[in-house]
């Protein structure tokens, strides 16, 4: 643990932590969910969300910002990538903002990552990009949410390419199979092709989760692609949560096939509408999804430093 609380405003206090009680862990979920009913969008990631809870984990740092004793502001570094610089998400509680607690959690992440970050503005906010300016920071990646109604859903049946079979994940069977895919499909996305064993257990507990709801297409006994769904219960949003071909079955319409599969298992659960998250700049799967009738929603924007 250490503290950051030199050279801050009177009463503000940053104390860093390997990790948080599941006291501190309840406080900063609540100051998350406070955020998002004002902002309408959340601050920190499910990942970053997963990461509160369960003890130390390598590579992951939490900012608690305090002013007076009492929870203002949060911020995670995440600095597990060997070629990436440290990601960071932070947010500030908001019946505390415009008191410069956003841009103190930024110095903080800042001299703790040696002025090397990539920092996440979800939903592209004009006060978390001014932040970012006002860090020095630069935009580098663009982040869409696409969605789709799913009431009258009519999508064509799924041509799945020769040989190619679907069935859903059995859990703990296709743990390893799947992960091994899941990187391998990834293996150009810094955040989902790490996935580990720990982080597949860490969704698999939450309450959403149902391998129902999680298709594996397979050729001759060998996983080439996967469409795992999610259910936002509250939103009533279904959702394309991971969908990956590997480069050795891409090309024969099977990423179209599992996304029509898994929007299909969405609209029978009777879920009014569909959401993804794609990169602005992969033109390809962007042609897939609004061939399927997604547009975009909103924009979630990540910043670095420059190096």
């Amino acid at each position: 643990m250490t503290d950051a609380s030199a050279a801050l405003e009177p009463g503000r206090q940053i104390v860093t932590l390997d990790e948080l009680t599941e006291d501190q862990a309840a406080a900063v979920l609540a100051l998350v969910e406070d955020a998002a009913r004002s902002d309408g969008t959340t601050a920190v990631s499910e990942q970053g969300r997963l990461q509160l809870r369960g003890g130390p984990r390598e590579g992951i740092r939490h900012f608690l910002l305090t002013e007076g004793g009492r929870l203002a502001g949060y911020a995670q570094l995440e600095d597990t990538d060997p070629v990436e610089a440290p990601a960071a998400e932070l947010v500030v509680h908001p019946a505390l903002r415009g008191r410069g607690h956003g841009r103190a959690l930024g110095s903080a992440l800042l001299a703790a990552s040696g002025k090397r970050i990539r920092m996440w503005a979800h939903g592209g906010k004009s006060a978390a990009r001014h932040l970012a300016q006002v860090l020095g920071l630069t935009l580098f990646r663009e982040l869409r949410q696409l969605r789709r109604p799913l009431v009258g859903l009519d999508l064509a049946e799924p041509a799945l390419p020769a040989g190619v079979t679907v069935r859903t994940f059995v859990p703990g069977d296709d743990d390893a199979a799947w992960l091994a895919a899941n990187a391998v499909a990834f293996a150009h996305h810094p955040e989902q092709g790490a996935l580990t064993q720990r982080d597949l257990d860490d969704r698999k507990a939450q309450p959403w989760f149902d391998p129902k709801g999680f298709f594996l297409a397979e050729r001759e006994g060998e996983l080439v692609g996967f469409h795992w769904t999610k259910v936002h219960a509250a939103e009533q949003l279904g959702e394309v949560y991971v969908l990956g071909v590997l480069p050795t079955a891409q090309g024969g319409g099977l990423g179209k096939a599992l996304t029509t599969i898994g929007l299909r298992h969405l609209a029978m659960a009777g879920l009014p509408t569909a959401m993804l998250y794609v990169d602005a700049d992969n033109p390809a799967a962007l042609a897939v999804y609004e061939g399927l009738g997604f547009t975009t929603h909103e924009v979630d924007l990540m910043y670095r430093t420059e190096s």
